[in-house]
């Protein structure tokens, strides 16, 4: 095999986690809905099966990218594979609300294994224009695992049950798990001594957490309650003292240092803020398509398709286009075109049509496709070869704090406005649709933020004379 096959078949390997990820988050965010009626719980307490899998994710992808540095490449991604398929397993099985949420961070482990090097191998084995053109196919391939997922989920949950959505990644992954042990380097750095800051671990885990469960209950609670303010001082004690610790050890869990670049920072808070505009729109689509539009799952799968469909076809050419011509205007463009989609829903109505819809999301992910390869590889090109795992995983982190506080903001925002809309006598239908517009309006406002961060990130340093 040549060196070039060899890239490539290491580079198949690698996003096949990030496939089965995406696969995994797009039936998921399908199934909430039937999963809310099954398990008799509301959506505040729903969104946990999607909160607790990124929490976990995102609070172990440093310990993971760590050992990347230190133990071989094809145990840790094997033993990733595996720990997801098990995960995948135990939760075809759930018979209760806690049951799902204990085997859902089990899935969890398996994909912050996977995910935290993802990134870092596809810069170091691909250069210049072919890690622009590798990273948008890797776009391409998560679109694909997020394409398939709403048609093939839909028709899992229409004929079997939300507990079949999570069959097809289980032979996937154990796939990638043999493949991973026979392909991947089986060398490590003998010379390299493991040191990881467990004290800066637990505090970052603490502080996040707090944060997260102040964001998603403060509606339940009350913003004002001892609980919200209990976990307000946690997050700031917390916080505070990773902070402090991380600046006075010489091998910090998260290196500050990597933030003095601006093309990195920027573009980090814009890969957030994009995902958390995503994300408004992605979880509760499916409840509007269900619960107000009445269509049965596999019908809501065909309708949110157009959006993998066009970020799939998206993805690539923008990421060869970024490591031709640079990354500035797509990442600016990307905003844009999503923000647009998501005013688009604001408008629609209980009489919305299908063509509306599937418009809609077909911009959405346009705009998606626009905007994530450029800025990966941007992001990815702003560092020093030496930094690239650091980089890597502060750009997981990123993606999957957006991710959650999409998710909590959201469902928090949409559930405040409907008890305040019922509350002042709205049949429910209308209270919903109320709450629809007013969260849509956040995620546009997350999307100008993403915009202003992406201007900020990419702006031409002015030569001096």
């Amino acid at each position: 095999m040549s060196t070039k096959e060899i890239k490539w078949t290491i580079f198949v390997i690698t996003v096949i986690g990030n496939f089965i990820a995406m696969l995994d988050g797009t039936t998921v965010n399908l199934a909430l809905y039937p999963m809310s009626q099954d398990l008799h719980v509301n959506m505040s307490m729903i969104q946990w099966v999607v909160i607790a899998y990124m929490l976990v994710l995102t609070v172990f992808l440093p310990f993971f990218g760590k050992l990347g540095d230190i133990f071989p490449k094809n145990k840790l991604y094997a033993t990733g594979f595996l720990i997801f398929a098990l995960g995948s397993f135990l939760n075809t099985t759930a018979s209760t609300f806690g049951l799902l949420i204990t085997y859902r961070c089990i899935e969890a482990l398996g994909a912050s294994i996977m995910l935290s090097n993802a990134q870092a191998i596809i810069a170091t084995i691909f250069k210049n224009e072919r890690r622009g053109k590798a990273l948008g196919i890797n776009g391409g391939i998560i679109a694909i695992g997020g394409m398939s997922g709403p048609a093939l989920g839909g028709i899992l949950i229409n004929y079997f049950g939300w507990h079949a959505i999570f069959v097809p990644c289980i032979p996937i992954a154990l796939a990638g798990a043999y493949y991973s042990w026979k392909m991947l380097p089986s060398h490590a750095p003998h010379d390299r001594v493991f040191k990881f800051d467990y004290m800066g671990f637990i505090y970052f885990s603490v502080a996040l957490f707090a944060l997260l469960l102040a964001i998603s209950e403060g509606h339940t609670w009350g913003w004002t309650s001892l609980k919200i303010i209990i976990l307000g001082v946690l997050t700031l004690i917390f916080g505070a003292l990773f902070y402090i610790r991380d600046h006075r050890i010489s091998y910090p869990l998260i290196n500050f240092d990597i933030f003095k670049i601006k093309t990195f920072t920027f573009g980090t808070l814009a890969v957030m803020t994009s995902y958390m505009a995503m994300f408004t729109n992605s979880v509760l689509l499916p409840f509007f398509l269900q619960e107000i539009l009445k269509y049965n799952p596999f019908v809501t799968g065909l309708l949110i398709l157009p959006y993998s469909v066009t970020l799939s076809v998206t993805a690539p050419i923008c990421g060869n286009l970024a490591g031709k011509f640079g990354s500035r205007y797509l990442t600016l463009a990307g905003p844009v075109v999503f923000s647009i989609a998501l005013l688009m829903f604001t408008l629609y109505g209980k009489d919305a049509a299908m063509w509306q819809i599937v418009l809609a999301s077909g911009i959405m992910g346009i705009g998606n496709g626009l905007f994530q390869s450029p800025s990966n590889t941007a992001i990815m090109t702003s560092v020093d070869k030496s930094e690239l795992g650091i980089a890597s995983g502060i750009l997981a982190l990123s993606r999957n704090m957006g991710n959650i506080l999409g998710v909590a903001v959201t469902i928090t925002l949409f559930e405040c406005f409907k008890n305040i809309f019922l509350d002042k006598g709205l049949v429910y239908d209308n209270a919903f649709m109320d709450s629809y517009r007013l969260t849509m309006t956040f995620g546009i406002l997350f999307g100008l933020v993403c915009l202003v961060f992406a201007y900020v990130a990419h702006k031409p340093r002015k030569k001096r004379c």
